[in-house]
This record gives C-alpha cells, structure tokens and sequence, in this order.
C-alpha cells in the first residue's frame, strides 16, 4: 500500500528539493523543522501517490472523497506544513495535541519534540486512524498515540498539553481545545472568519475578566473543512432563484434575502478604483479589510454553465462580495498598462449599485493608504458568554462556541 517500489535515492533528492524551495522562500526558518522534514520520507504517508505529486512543494494530497467528489482527508502540502510548524514553536520535550491525522505531520512532530516529548494525533475517521497508525509504526514512530474521537470534545486522560494544532479547516473554536492548553500555550489553527481561511497561531492569555486567545500571526491556507459536532457549512443564496449566480455566506443569510430578487434586472454598474497591485502580491489584508468593513460581506460564484453574462468576475469560482439591502456587488481586476499590475474595479447590480460600489471603492482606497503592506488584524477569540463591553473589536464574529474579535493594529 505504501510506495515501497520508489527508488529511496530519487526520493531523498525530490524531498531536499522541496525543503530548499521552501527555506528559499521563506516557509522554512528553523533549523529543527528543516531536519525534520528532509528525515521524514513524504511519499511514505501518501500511499499510491505518484511521486512527483508526493513532493509538489505546493500542492495537497486528497486521500479521502466521498459518494458526490467532497474532500473528506488531505495530506496538507510542503509549503502548509512547513509554515504551522514554524508558527507551533514546538521543542523538545514538548506535549502536542494534533486534531486531524494523517501520519505525516504527527511524524514531523515527533521529530520535533524528540524522546522526551510526547505526541497525541486524533481523527474523527477510524479509516484515517488506522491508516495513520499503520504508517507511523511502518516508519519508526511507535511512540505517537493515534486516538479516534471526535476532537470537539475533551480527550479523555490526555492532560495539559503545550501545543494545540489543528489540521482540518474550523468554523468555530472548540472549548475544549483551550481547556486542554496550558497556560501561555500556542493553538494552531485553519480558522474560517467570514469566509476566510487563515492559519492562525494563537497565544492562550489572561485578561481582566478571564481568559482568551490573541493571535501572533495568521497566514492564507485553505483546509479540508472539519467534520462532527463543530462541522459547519455555508449558506448559499442563489440570486433571481437561479443556479447562475451563488453568493455564500458564512455568518447567516441576510435578514431579507428576497430584496435581491430584482437586483439583476438593474443594468449593471461598474466603477474602476485606480487602486493597483502587483501581478504576485498578497492581498490578505484586502480580503480582511472588506471582510471586516462590509456587513454584508460574502463571496460568490458563477455556475459555468448558466452563465448568461449578467455578472462578469474573474474567478468563476471565487469572487469577493458583498450585499446591502436591495444591491449586491463584486470585485474584479484588469491588467494595466504596463502588464504587471492589476486595478481593482467594483461590478454592481440593484437599485443602488452607483452608490454601493463607490462605498466598496472607498473601503479598497482606505487600504491603500492604511493597510496595504502592513499587518493582519489582530485576531481574539473569547468565550461565546463574554459581553460586547469586554471586546475591543471593529468587527464581532459570533460562533456557537465562541466570539472572535477581528481589530486592526494601531498604526
């Protein structure tokens, strides 16, 4: 079942070919990591994989779909990886709580925390479990404890542990994942806020009025989403109640959904920024600005084969948007003169496109000037009980279990 034809010499120099992609860009900065995955052999935890694909610098794995072609696994790709274990911090003689096995990452942890360490890795999937287990005896690393559970709740006899990583994409953050950090602690986790994904590396502090988390950095990643208790999917609302266009919340429908029954029988209004960005810059702070400036963020989607051009993003499949009341509108991008930048544009339909997208347009220019190029949000999870007077916050993200904060740093 494991790769065991592949020829180890192509391997070892496929696997130190991607650890030095990856300290070249960055990803990699601890000697300690950089060991741990030139040791581990990648392609060994990724069963019938072709090894190029095993060692895609960038790339996921998908191990698990189910019955309609939904990813259920992945084995996260190099480049991922590499950038939670950075934000872990994890040392020697450390205990870490992994929620999401696969093998391969609980292996580099155990690499990480050495002998005197300890490493517990939890699936939800007893097909997961056992295929993780499996692997990790295969390859030397007996001493991980592979658990099946469900990791929403507390694993029993597990005790304080100093790391929490969390290997599958969350919608909420679970108390017992807190409940299990010591104090002072790190939590890794994909964490979904308005529909954005970010690995974000929180710190476990105390407060005037109790514990909470404060992220020390977060960075774009997309996961396989979790499954069990804390599952949580999207709602889509489908404009004119056709499939063409879809816009996708992650926070609730809007109160009237219905007020954007007509908004497509307006014509469409388009109104180009002049704010610019390099063809390969980031722009996490862009999608954070719109998320946390728009009520009615949301993102959206065109089914290809509806498509009747009544809408015109870039990206069929992803598009940043946002709804107010009777008008709904999306960013687009055009290439510039000299072909290496891109403008930001605003597409708006609904009785007030004009004045809708000259409101997006403000928020995308006040990035410029304040945001652009400077840090993420400062990202605070409280319980889901603490009063709106006890968060410092410019957006509020209520969960079931929790209440996330989302504030910009001072300048």
């Amino acid at each position: 079942m494991t790769n065991m034809t592949v020829e180890p010499d192509e391997a070892t120099r496929l696997r130190n070919k991607v650890v030095d992609e990856l300290r070249a860009d960055g990803n990699i900065s601890s000697p300690e990591i950089e060991a741990a995955m030139r040791k581990v052999p990648r392609h060994e935890f990724t069963p019938n994989t072709p090894l190029d694909r095993a060692y895609d610098a960038y790339a996921a794995v998908i191990t698990k779909t189910d019955e309609h072609g939904v990813q259920l696994s992945s084995v996260s790709a190099p480049q991922i990886q590499a950038m939670m274990l950075e934000q872990a911090q994890v040392k020697p003689g450390m205990r870490v709580l992994e929620i999401g096995s696969g093998g391969l990452n609980a292996a580099y942890l155990a690499e990480l925390v050495g002998e005197d360490g300890e490493v517990v890795t939890v699936d939800i999937d007893p097909v997961v479990t056992a295929l993780a287990r499996q692997l990790l005896n295969e390859h030397g690393f007996g001493r991980v404890h592979v658990v099946t559970a469900d990791a929403a709740e507390p694993i029993p006899d597990l005790g304080e542990v100093d790391v929490v990583m969390v290997t599958a994409g969350a919608w909420d953050v679970s108390p017992a994942w807190t409940a299990q950090l010591r104090q002072g602690g790190r939590l890794i986790v994909p964490l979904r806020m308005r529909g954005l994904t970010r690995s974000v590396a929180f710190i476990q502090v105390t407060g005037e009025h109790g514990p909470y988390l404060e992220s020390e950095s977060a960075r774009i990643c997309g996961f396989v989403p979790m499954q069990g208790s804390t599952a949580h999917r999207e709602e889509l609302l489908l404009v004119n109640g056709t499939p063409e266009i879809g816009l996708k919340f992650d926070d609730g429908l809007p109160a009237d959904p219905h007020r954007l029954d007509n908004a497509v029988t307006f014509p469409r209004h388009e109104l180009w920024t002049g704010v610019t960005v390099r063809i390969q810059e980031l722009i996490d702070t862009l999608q954070m600005a719109m998320a946390i400036s728009l009520p009615g963020f949301c993102t959206m989607a065109v089914d290809e084969n509806s498509d009747s051009g009544l809408v015109a993003p870039v990206n069929k499949r992803f598009a940043l948007a946002a709804v107010e009341d009777d008008t709904f509108a999306y960013l687009v991008t055009r290439r510039t003169e000299d072909n290496k930048h891109l403008e930001y544009g605003v597409h708006a339909l609904g009785p007030d496109a004009e004045q809708f997208a000259d409101q997006i347009a403000d928020v995308l220019r006040d990035w410029e000037a304040h945001r652009r190029g400077g840090p993420s949000p400062v990202i605070r999870v409280y319980p889901a009980s603490t009063l709106d007077d006890q968060i410092p916050a410019d957006r509020v993200i209520d969960k079931v279990h929790s209440r996330i904060s989302l504030s910009w740093p001072s300048a």
